[in-house]
Order: structure tokens, then sequence, then C-alpha cells
């Protein structure tokens, strides 16, 4: 081999050597680039990833702040309910709840008192035949010429009615007392001394009428014990401890028991019944007074629970009858058959909704019910010949036009349900729900007679029982539960059948000592 050949040779093998390492550096420099993006890479993920997780933290807290934000919602609506746009009674309208809306919101024109054209009432005069005394006011001279009268009525000549005015003053109260003396009488044939027994009728130191009396301040007027007792002393000067009113109170209790226990018997027979509870205190402890209201009389009882048992031990454990009630779950559970749910709770439901109603949708349902509420009870109101609805001059309905006017209405209510039972808002949806199911149970009212559209009878029933619990503050043991609602019952069925709640009392105290039998029981 030539030099020059190997010279040759030798440079292409340093030129093949220089090559290799130039690619092999060219590799590793790759190498390296490739692992720094490749870092760069993960750090970038985790950053993504912990940017994720925060995000997805703060999503979290977002929602449980909007959680937080609609449970405080909710506690403030339910803080500002009141009795006209929920179930609460009236009696809870206090300082803690929104005051319910009173009187007119714009300011009348009229002014206060009679309107022209109302008709006038006055007191009617007493006939002359029932006055306790006639007193004749002459006049001393005339009041033309001055001429001096006679001073005799038989004198002086007169033309026409005189006229009467009469004044009725309450004669001087005194308490009339009977003394009953029991002499030792000697027998002729022993020599031994025998003295009368005391009768059973005047075994106390109070008369029957007095008695009641006792009885009537407190349960129908809702008079403390001290108070009834300052009336005694006062009014009628008799001296009275405070144990003396609870025993004649209690006295009355035992006398009206037996025509109570009748009314309980005749519960289960009614046609129809209105029903509600309210609570109740016995010595501090939770108790629950209910009202059932029949069409002749009143029935309480004072119970420890709400629930439906109270219903089966009054009722039975099936009643035949109707139930109408505020669609309290106890109703529900209890009574399978024909029923008539209060349409006044219903309307301040659904006023509470719209009171606090966020979505368009919501707002939209609550008119719609609302207007189908109202065209309702327009028809209920001529049917009763109640004309409210002054608009056309309207005519009163019989029952089957009211019958036949309802049933678009009814339509309407049940497709409006049904369009709702999905919605988004919870309390439309449970106030469709509600409804959707129970929509035979909101009619019963348009073909049954005797059956109203609401249970404000049975509120108003409850209504004197929450003044005597404020007053009172309920019971002090279970005969004082018992002996309230015997009287109660006494009192409110006396009203309904508008019969003399005292002079009733008064007659039950008197059967009660002599034991005979009390007439014309309710």
């Amino acid at each position: 081999m030539s030099a020059r050949a190997a010279r040759q040779a030798t440079e292409q093998r340093a030129e093949s050597n220089s090559h290799r390492h130039s690619s092999q550096a060219s590799r590793e420099q790759l190498h390296r680039e490739n692992d720094r993006l490749l870092r760069e890479n993960e750090e970038l993920r985790r950053k993504v990833a912990e940017r994720e997780e925060q995000i997805a933290e703060r999503d979290r807290q977002i929602a449980d702040a909007e959680r937080q934000i609609a449970d405080l919602e909710r506690q403030l609506a339910g803080r500002k309910k009141n009795s006209t746009n929920s179930s609460k009674p009236p009696s809870s309208d206090g300082l803690a709840g929104e005051q319910r809306p009173r009187g007119r919101k714009r300011k009348s024109k009229r002014k206060p008192g009679g309107q022209p054209g109302h008709p006038g009432h006055h007191r009617p005069l007493v006939p002359a035949a029932e006055v306790n005394a006639i007193e004749v006011l002459l006049p001393k001279q005339c009041g033309h010429c001055g001429e001096n009268l006679p001073p005799e009525s038989g004198k002086m000549a007169t033309e026409g009615e005189p006229r009467r005015h009469q004044v009725t003053e309450v004669p001087l109260v005194k308490a009339h007392i009977t003394e009953y003396q029991f002499p030792n009488v000697i027998c002729g044939q022993c020599g031994e001394t025998t003295r009368a027994p005391l009768p059973e009728e005047i075994a106390g130191q109070f008369g029957p009428q007095l008695t009641a009396l006792i009885a009537y301040w407190t349960v129908v007027c809702r008079l403390p014990r001290r108070l009834v007792e300052a009336m005694l002393a006062d009014v009628l000067g008799i001296d009275i401890s405070l144990g003396s009113t609870q025993k004649a109170w209690e006295e009355v209790s035992r006398a009206v028991a037996q025509p109570v226990a009748q009314l309980q018997e005749q519960l289960p027979r009614e046609a129809v019944l209105n029903v509600d509870e309210t609570g109740w205190r016995t010595n501090g402890d939770k108790r629950w007074i209910w009202g059932l209201v029949a069409k002749r009389f009143v029935f309480y009882v004072v119970a420890s629970t709400r629930g439906a048992e109270v219903l089966a031990s009054l009722l039975g454990a099936v009643f035949r009858g109707i139930l109408c009630n505020d669609r309290w779950v106890s109703y529900l559970s209890y009574h399978s058959g024909r029923m008539q749910l209060c349409w006044a709770h219903l309307k301040r439901n659904i006023l509470g909704i719209a009171d606090y109603a966020r979505s368009p949708a919501t707002q939209q349902f609550c008119r719609d019910a609302l207007a189908i509420v109202a065209r309702l009870f327009r028809l209920w109101y001529r049917f009763r010949g109640d004309l409210r609805d002054r608009r056309g001059n309207p005519q009163p309905l019989d029952r089957q036009q009211l019958i036949e006017k309802s049933i678009p209405l009814q339509k309407k209510l049940f497709a409006l349900a049904e369009a709702h039972l999905d919605d988004a808002d919870r309390e439309v949806r449970n106030m469709a729900t509600a409804l959707f199911v129970h929509s035979e149970r909101l009619f019963t009212f348009l073909d049954v007679e005797g059956v109203e559209p609401t249970n404000n009878v049975a509120e108003r029933t409850l209504r004197t029982a929450v003044q005597w619990r404020k007053i009172s503050f309920g019971n002090r043991s279970p005969n004082g539960e018992i002996a309230t609602a015997r009287l109660l019952t006494v009192a409110q069925t006396c009203k309904r059948q508008q019969r003399h709640v005292l002079g009733y009392l008064t007659d039950a105290v008197r059967c009660h000592r002599s034991r005979t039998a009390l007439k014309n029981r309710k």
C-alpha cells in the first residue's frame, strides 16, 4: 500500500471515529432533552392535578355554601311565616315571627262608624208587663207658652203614646245564706237523743247555683282561680278560699260526667266530624287537647299524644263517617274512608310558597293554584247565598249547579298538580303531590250536605281552649285534664245548641247531689 493510500485510510478512519463520536454525543443530548421534557411534563401534570384538586375543593365549598344559604333561607322563611301563609295558629303570631298584616293595605276614605243608608241597631225595649217599676215624669210648664201644668197626671189631658225610656240596673247583690239546724230530739221510749242526718243535696257549704257559677266563671269566662275568689268576695260578699273554688270546679266536673260519656258514645255514629288538636300542658309536661265537632255537640279530650291512637280510642278502629281535618298525618293514617281536607290550610300553604318563591315557574304555579281556589270559593259563596263577588250580580246556585260549575276547576287543579309532580322546587313538588294524591278528598263538600270546605269550625272550637291555656298554663294533674275536657265539652255544646250554660250546670249539680237523672240530656 502506498503512502497516499495509507494516509487516506487513516483519514477515513479518523473521520469515521469522529462521526461516530459526534453521533453518540447527539444521541446523549437527545436523551438529556427527552428527560428534561419528561420532567417538565410531569411537573405540568402535577400542577394541573393540584389545580384541578383546588378547583374541586372550591366547587365543594361553593356547594356547601349554597346548601347553607338555602338552609338559612328556609329557616328565615320559617321565622317569617305566620298564620296567614302557613298552618301556624294565630296565637303563634308573636314577636319571634313575621307579624301578619292587619287592617287594610290602603286607608279607606270612608269615615268610621255606620255609613249612610246602614240600618241602625238599637237595644229593644222590654215589654211593659216585664218591667219592675214604672215612673211617669210630667213637665212642670208648657214648652210653648210657659203656663204652669197640673202636677198630677189625672188632672191633665194627654194624646198619643208616651215616650218610653228604660234604665237597666243590677240590684244590690247579696248572698242568700240558709242555716240548717239539727236539734237532738229525745226519744220518749228509751230516753236517747237522735239527730236527723245531713241530706246529700246540702252536704256542701255552697248551693248548686253558686257552685255552678264558679265553674262558669272558670270555663266560659276563663277567669283564674284567684280572680274568681276575688270576684266572689267583692261582688257577692262571699269569702271563699282558693281550695274551695277548686273543689267546686271538680264537683261540677263530676256532675257532668254522665252526659259527657253519652256524647263520647255518640261520636262513632256521627255522619260528619270536624277534628283538630293543639298543644296543652299538664304540670309542665307536653299534652294535646283534641276538639271534635259534630252537628249538635262538641267533644274535647286531653291526650298525651297527637297520634292516630287517640282517634282510634274515640271513634273505634274504623270510622264510617266523613272526617274533616287539616291534612295532619295522624288523620291520613287513621282514616281511609271519605274525608274533607281543609282548603284554608291549603291556601295558606300556597301563599307561603308564593311569598318566598324565587323562580318564575314557582310564582306561576302559585298564581294558577290561588286563582282556582278563588273561583271555587266564589261558587261556594253563591251556593251559600253569601254573594261576596258582586261582579255581574251573580245569582245563587243550587247543589247541582255547584257541582257542574266546579268540574272544570277540578280538572284544572288536577292537571296543574300533575304537571308539577317533578318540579325542581321542593315546596312546589310537595304541594303538587298533595293536590294530586288527595284530589278526591278536596271536593267532598260539593255533594255532601253538612260538610264545609274548611276546618274553621274545629279551629274556632280550640280557640277557647288556647285562651284558657294561656291564662291557666294548663293543668296540674290527670284529674284536672278530665275536668277541663268535660267542662269545655258541656260549655261549647250548650252554646252550639243555644242552651243556657249556667242553667245547665246548675241543674247538673243539683241532680248530682240528689242522685237523680239529669233531664233533657244532650
